[in-house]
């Protein structure tokens, strides 16, 4: 139970990880076309947000390295 718990928690994370770093790379793109007001802007930043206060929550409880995001 606690190894397919662990294995569940690693692939979550990892998946969060892989999504704040592709909505990263998209705001990033978007910033450099000029487009900060446009709604997937705002949705992409909006996501990043949810996604680093999950990562801050790791780091809380020691579950995510510090240099991590």
């Amino acid at each position: 139970m606690n190894e397919d718990r662990l294995q569940a928690f690693e692939k979550m994370l990892s998946a969060i990880l892989a999504q704040y770093d592709a909505d990263t790379a998209k705001l990033a793109a978007l910033k450099a076309e000029g487009k900060e007001k446009t709604a997937t802007y705002r949705q992409l930043f909006a996501k990043k947000m949810q996604y680093q206060t999950i990562l801050s929550y790791y780091r809380t409880y020691g579950l995510l390295d510090e240099v991590c995001c």
